[in-house]
């Protein structure tokens, strides 16, 4: 849903109106100090005189300001703050709304020629916006997006490329598994370039896609109009998938050079893959390299408050009334991906269409018991973290405890990377079993015995010996 500006201006008015109700005295002092800047596609902008402003406000008068906006909106609403302490015109200092002129787009005047009684009289012409890159999901916008401790960092660099604020990366790789919301934070990019600067030239392709042009062009002699098109008569390049380019050594040095030509020009570049740069296979060397250029940022498997989330925000959506009972009960039992998530909700409305009963939650039990493989899983996070423990020959509340002695430590990283591998936790899931340890930790010990049972065949051997035992448990 596109908001026009003026119409967003007056979203954000009645938000304020709203929140200043709970102390107008309070709102008025910390207020003085906020400057709002904008607000599209779900991303409000506030300008913030200091740190301590904007930590009153975050912590005091956010939620209810960005719970309004999404009730007047529907929009899942995230923040993007800017330090400046010469604010231009504070929030509680105004003392009436002012308008905003909207963007003129459609209409613009034309004069005709002078007619020998007077002056000219001006006449519409109506003056067309250019359609919306190629197969773009109107749905995947910044405001459908949920945001969580594992995309926070791909969402506010995906913001930034699309001009919103915050600096800007050249390249940006976007990384995770499937169905995590690469391609939605890719589409949410064209989408708010698009709606910015309608005359930008935006490309969306997946790396096959990519292939296919380009093989084309070979075979009817056009490369002269497959790099005017790639490389001069493009603002933004969006490649989704990259992986699939391994092993094809012509398409990939034609991409090379796609990116040499646009990053030269500065012309913003976004990838996604499901696996870090340096982790692609069949992949030249200087293409992995500068895909490292700007930043890489990872997509983990949601939390499950996030899982939670989005699971609301689609129901919201799709318009299906659903309880917190059953959004917290999705949330926990599907895990893997956020497509799988989304698609079972879809599911369950369908059958509940069908059947006229409604979606609570032993109708939900019931049908995603009814549809789960005969051999669901039923191992926990416990019943990993006792076998480590049973393997290495430690107590139950090492692995949990501050220890660092290194058998603990790499007691402790084993059991984490499984958790990881076996049961798709996401990092902060792992982090809070084993001790409330920070994400960031979780992730690096991950890595850790990634690296080490590539490398180290006694690293490898403990592995296999834990994953015998854990399947023979299930």
């Amino acid at each position: 849903m596109t908001i026009p500006k003026h119409d967003v201006r007056e979203v954000f008015d009645r938000a304020i109106e709203h929140t200043r109700r709970l102390s107008p005295a309070t709102f008025d002092q910390w207020f003085g100090g906020v400057q709002f800047d904008d607000l599209t596609d779900g991303v409000l902008s506030l300008r913030v005189q200091n740190e301590f402003v904007l930590e009153w406000v975050r912590d005091n008068f956010l939620p209810t300001l960005t719970e309004k906006i999404r009730e007047l909106t529907g929009w899942s609403v995230q923040v993007a703050w800017t330090l400046d302490p010469a604010l231009v015109t504070p929030i509680a200092q105004r003392s009436e709304v002012a308008p905003v002129r909207p963007r003129p787009i459609a209409l613009r005047p034309v004069p005709t020629p002078v007619p020998a009684s007077g002056p000219p009289s001006p006449r519409l012409e109506v003056v067309r916006r250019p359609p919306p890159p190629d197969e773009m999901n109107p749905k995947h916008t910044f405001a459908n997006f949920v945001v969580g401790p594992s995309n926070q960092l791909a969402h506010a660099a995906a913001i930034a490329a699309a001009g919103g604020g915050g600096r800007r990366y050249n390249p940006l790789f976007i990384c995770g598994g499937t169905g995590l919301g690469k391609t939605h934070l890719v589409h949410a990019i064209a989408h708010r370039v698009y709606e910015e600067r309608p005359e930008a030239r935006i490309i969306y392709v997946s790396a096959e896609r990519f292939t296919n042009d380009f093989i084309t062009a070979i075979q009817h002699h056009r490369m002269d109009d497959f790099r005017t098109k790639y490389r001069q008569s493009c603002d933004l390049l969006l490649v989704d998938d990259i992986q699939f380019l391994a092993g094809r050594e012509q398409t990939q040095e034609e991409f090379f050079h796609t990116f040499n030509a646009l990053h030269a020009l500065d012309r913003q570049i976004v990838v996604t893959s499901d696996k870090y740069p340096q982790n692609l296979e069949r992949m030249e060397e200087r293409l992995v390299s500068r895909f490292s250029w700007g930043l890489v940022a990872d997509i983990q498997v949601p939390e499950l408050e996030t899982r939670v989330a989005i699971v609301r925000n689609k129901a919201a959506q799709e318009g299906i009334v659903l309880s917190d009972d059953v959004a917290l009960y999705l949330g926990q039992m599907i895990r893997s991906n956020v497509r799988e998530l989304e698609g079972t909700l879809i599911r369950l409305a369908a059958k509940s269409s069908l059947t006229g009963r409604p979606v609570d939650l032993a109708f939900a039990r019931a049908e995603i018991t009814a549809t789960s493989p005969p051999r669901a899983q039923t191992i926990s996070v416990e019943d990993i973290q006792r076998a480590v423990c049973h393997h290495f020959h430690l107590r139950s509340t090492d692995l949990t405890s501050k220890d660092r002695h290194k058998s603990v430590a790499f007691a402790r990283h084993v059991a984490m990377y499984l958790c990881k591998q076996r049961l798709k936790c996401s990092f902060p899931e792992i982090g809070r079993a084993f001790g409330n340890r920070d994400h960031t930790t979780v992730m690096s010990a991950v890595r850790k015995i990634e690296a080490q049972r590539d490398s180290d065949p006694q690293v490898r051997a403990h592995l296999e010996a834990l994953e015998k035992k854990l399947a023979a448990d299930e």
